[in-house]
């Protein structure tokens, strides 16, 4: 009996002993804040962040003056694994760790030496604030901040698996659109070279409807020629050239003077309708008095021609042609003595061949 005294007496003052000691053991509190992945943004209002916040703020508040005086620190831990590489995640952790820690410094008036900052490149996107406090301090215990921490890396976990998802899915819309943009592309090309394949007089335009003309090589001859095009297709053409000119030295007793209207009809051949052939009218006047003898009189015919365009720029071209056929020309002779001329009988005579050639500048006028 008196040994059971003894022990209960030996237990009660062990447990007198020990009872404060094991009231002044310290444990962690942990407050997490979670961040988007990432993104370096603290946003307070955000999944939570408002709550444990002031949770946060009213832990400092208990213990101001141990942390103020440096005997509680406020241990810092900034997390990120959601970028490319380890050196991103490790800069973007210390950036979300500073901006939770001067949120800290605003709101409880706390300096930048009562905080101890580590940063991670692992585990999450999120910062973790840890106060080292007794127990009797804090409701929350080891087991406990152990269950949330848990609980905090699997909800990170899920949320990083349904964010991979999404960009899986969205990369895979985006891929189905692209392919669905080369093909109707490609289909659209190939409609295209099925059209420039297939010969169609309604898919060729001609690039002008009416033009003017001057044929070269008479204005070289000192023969003025001017003329106009009207296309009626980018086929057919009718084309209308004339010229006149009259000249006389000598004291008038040399002359050359003539006048001439061409009409022609054209049909444009090619791809470019570039080339033509043609028939050609001519009819006109002349008087050449170009030695003792002049000849004066009229002047019809007609043939074929050929020729090709050579296009400058939009508005101008050069139109090289050349007609062959057969002039009819009914002239008399005569002399000029003491200013008053001398009929000398009349001649016709016809001819095979070259009938008109020119190197033609098309001006396009619409």
């Amino acid at each position: 009996m008196s040994r059971k005294i003894t022990f209960l007496t030996l237990f009660l003052w062990l447990m007198t002993v020990t009872f404060p000691v094991i009231a002044q053991q310290k444990a962690d509190t942990t407050y997490t804040f979670r961040f988007v992945p990432q993104k370096d943004m603290f946003y307070v209002p955000w999944n939570g962040n408002d709550t444990e916040l002031a949770r946060l703020l009213e832990c400092i508040e208990r213990n101001r003056t141990d942390i103020l005086d440096g005997r509680l620190p406020l241990l810092v831990d900034g997390y990120c694994n959601s970028l490319g590489s380890g050196t991103e995640n490790l800069a973007t952790a210390k950036i979300r760790a500073n901006r939770v820690k001067s949120e800290l410094i605003i709101r409880a008036e706390i300096k930048e030496e009562n905080f101890i900052t580590r940063n991670h490149a692992t585990e999450g996107d999120f910062v973790t604030v840890r106060l080292t406090v007794p127990v009797k301090e804090t409701a929350v215990t080891d087991a406990e901040a152990e269950a949330r921490r848990k609980a905090e890396a699997e909800r990170l976990e899920a949320e990083k698996r349904a964010e991979q998802e999404r960009l899986a899915e969205e990369q895979r819309k985006a891929e189905e659109a692209r392919l669905a943009a080369e093909k109707a592309e490609a289909e659209k090309a190939a409609q295209q070279n099925t059209l420039a394949d297939t010969p169609s007089e309604t898919k060729i335009t001609t690039d002008y409807h009416l033009s003017l003309r001057a044929n070269l090589l008479r204005w070289a001859t000192l023969t003025p020629d001017l003329g106009v095009e009207w296309r009626i297709c980018p086929s057919w053409g009718i084309a209308v050239n004339g010229s006149w000119t009259s000249w006389t030295w000598s004291d008038k007793d040399r002359r050359y003077a003539l006048w001439e209207v061409a009409p022609e009809v054209r049909y444009y051949m090619g791809e470019k309708k570039a080339w033509y052939l043609g028939a050609l009218f001519k009819a006109g006047q002349f008087n050449y008095k170009l030695s003792e003898t002049g000849k004066q009189g009229d002047l019809m015919g007609g043939g074929i021609t050929a020729g090709h365009q050579l296009r400058l720029n939009k508005a101008l071209a050069l139109d090289f042609n050349l007609g062959l056929g057969y002039l009819n020309a009914d002239y008399e002779k005569y002399e000029v003595i003491d200013g008053v001329r001398v009929r000398h009988g009349n001649e016709t005579k016809d001819w095979w061949g070259p009938i008109n050639a020119g190197v033609t500048l098309v001006w396009k006028l619409f």
